[in-house]
C-alpha cells in the first residue's frame, strides 16, 4: 500500500520512482535505520568477547572491566531522551551520522590503550554516547514519524534489527578474537560502520513531508512535533516531558519493568554468557554461537511480537513475555551447559530476548500521545540503567562468589515480579484488564 503525496509537494525522484512500483520510500527509511541499528548494536555487544582478552592482557579484575562496560550502557540509556530532542531539532540523518562517527572514534582508540581509565573514557563514555544515539529511540521515531499502518512490525522489525546485531556478529568476532587477537575484531567493527555511514548519508531522510509524502497508510497530513526554539529550550524538552509523564503511574511501571528488561538481557546475558560458559569448560567461540542462535530466536520472536501488538492487547503480551523469560533464565543454572541443554535455552529465552519492546512502545505512544517519543526515550533509559545494574552486580558475583548463578536466579525472579506488575496497568481509555476491578 502507498498514499498519495500532498499535491502542493512533488515526490522526490527516487521516492516517486518507488512510488510508481508501489513502494513507499518509508521502507528505504527503515531499511537504513535497520541496518545502522544491526551495526551499532554489533558494537554494543562487542564487550561480550572482549572481557577475558582484556583480562588476560592487561590483568585487569572481571569486576573492573565490568566497570567500565557498565558505564556505557547506562550513557546508551541515559542520551535515548536527549537523542530524541536532537533528532527533532537537527533531524535524523545528522544525528546518526554524529553518532557513526562516535562510535568509531571510541573503536579506534581502542586500539592504543593501555589503562583502564582508557577504556572507560573509550568504551564508557564515547561509544556509549555515540550508541546512545542510536539506540531504540531512533527505531521509535523512524516507526512513528513514517508509518502510520503497520507501525508495530515496523517497530518490531527495527528492535530485531538491535538485539540481532548485538548477538550476530558476536561468534565472528570472537573468531577473529581467539586466532588474530581482540584488536582483529575491532577493525571488523570499525569497516562495518564505514558501511553504515555510507548508507545514512546516501539515502535517510527526516520526514515524509521532506519528499512530498505522507507516513505509510495516512490519509492526510501528521502534524509533526515543533522543533525546538533554541538549543536551550531542545535541551530542556526531555526534561518537561519526564515531569509531565512522572505525574503518570502508567510511566513508573513501564520504567520499572523495562529496567528489569535491561538487567535480564544486554546487563547480564549479552555481557557475561560467553564468560559464564567459559567457567563451564566451553570455549568462547561455541559460547557466542549460542548467543548467535538467541539472536535467531530473536528475530523471529520481536517481529512477531510487533504483528501481534497490533492485534492483540499489549499488557497480555508483555505478562507472557517477561514470565516466559524468567522461567528460562531459572532453568539455566539447572543445565550442564552441554550444547544440547544451552541450546534449548537458546531457543526460549530467544523468542522473549526483545520481544517486550514494540508492545511498550504501543503503551507509551497511545498514553503519552505527541510526547511518546521522549518519553519512551525515558523509558529506554530504565531499561539501560538496569543493564549497567547486571553488568557491574553479575561481575562482582563473579568476584566474590567465583559464579555468575545467583545474578542469573535473581534475574529470573525479577522477571516474574515484571510480568505481575504489568496486569497493573490500564489502558489508554482507563479500562482495566479482564478480571481486574473496575
Amino acid at each position: 500500500m502507498t498514499t498519495s503525496p500532498p499535491p502542493a509537494v512533488r515526490p522526490a525522484p527516487l521516492a516517486g520512482q518507488l512510488a510508481r512500483h508501489g513502494v513507499h520510500y518509508g521502507w528505504v527509511v527503515a531499511a537504513v535505520t535497520f541496518l545502522t541499528m544491526l551495526i551499532t548494536a554489533g558494537a554494543v555487544g562487542t564487550p561480550g568477547v572482549l572481557i577475558g582478552p582484556l583480562r588476560d592482557e592487561y590483568g585487569w579484575s572481571t569486576a573492573d572491566i565490568s566497570s567500565a562496560f557498565a558505564v556505557r550502557l547506562v550513557l546508551f540509556g541515559m542520551i535515548g531522551p536527549f537523542a530524541a530532542a536532537f533528532m527533532n531539532r537537527f533531524g535524523l540523518r545528522p544525528v546518526v551520522s554524529v553518532a557513526l562517527l562516535l562510535i568509531g572514534a571510541g573503536v579506534l582508540g581502542s586500539f592504543a590503550m593501555t589503562r583502564l581509565w582508557h577504556l572507560v573514557l573509550l568504551w564508557g563514555v564515547v561509544v556509549g554516547f555515540g550508541t546512545g544515539l542510536t539506540a531504540m529511540v531512533l527505531g521509535a521515531t523512524v516507526a512513528t514519524r513514517w508509518f502510520a499502518h503497520r507501525r508495530g512490525l515496523v517497530m518490531g522489525l527495527l528492535t530485531a534489527s538491535t538485539a540481532t546485531g548485538q548477538l550476530v556478529f558476536l561468534p565472528l568476532l570472537a573468531r577473529l578474537t581467539e586466532a588474530f587477537g581482540w584488536r582483529s575484531g575491532l577493525a571488523l567493527v570499525l569497516g562495518v560502520l564505514l558501511v553504515a555511514a555510507i548508507a545514512v548519508l546516501a539515502l535517510m531522510r527526516d520526514r515524509p513531508a521532506d519528499l512530498g509524502l505522507l507516513p505509510y497508510g495516512a490519509t492526510e497530513p501528521v502534524p509533526a512535533v515543533p522543533r525546538p526554539a533554541s538549543f536551550g529550550a531542545m535541551l530542556a524538552s526531555p526534561l518537561l516531558a519526564l515531569r509531565s509523564a512522572a505525574r503518570d503511574r502508567t510511566f513508573w511501571v513501564l520504567f520499572g519493568t523495562f529496567f528489569i528488561c535491561g538487567a535480564s538481557t544486554n546487563g547480564l546475558v549479552q555481557t557475561h554468557f560467553i564468560s559464564l560458559c567459559g567457567d563451564y569448560g566451553l570455549a568462547a567461540v561455541l559460547a557466542a554461537s549460542m548467543l548467535a542462535l538467541v539472536g535467531v530466536f530473536d528475530f523471529v520472536g520481536t517481529v512477531g511480537s510487533g504483528w501481534l501488538s497490533d492485534r492483540f492487547d499489549s499488557r497480555w503480551l508483555l505478562f507472557w513475555y517477561y514470565g516466559l523469560r524468567g522461567l528460562s533464565l531459572i532453568y539455566l543454572p539447572f543445565t550442564d551447559f552441554s550444547v544440547a541443554e544451552l541450546s534449548v535455552f537458546a531457543v526460549f529465552y530467544g523468542l522473549d530476548w526483545v520481544a517486550t519492546v514494540p508492545p511498550t512502545v504501543k503503551l507509551v505512544a497511545d498514553r503519552f500521545g505527541a510526547q511518546s517519543t521522549l518519553v519512551f526515550g525515558w523509558v529506554f533509559a530504565g531499561h539501560q540503567l538496569g543493564a549497567a545494574f547486571a553488568a557491574y552486580g553479575a561481575g562482582l558475583s563473579r568476584a566474590l562468589y567465583a559464579s555468575y548463578l545467583p545474578a542469573f536466579f535473581a534475574a529470573g525472579f525479577l522477571c516474574l515480579i515484571a510480568a505481575l506488575a504489568i496486569l497493573t496497568l490500564r489502558d489508554p481509555r482507563g479500562r482495566p484488564l479482564a478480571g481486574q476491578p473496575a
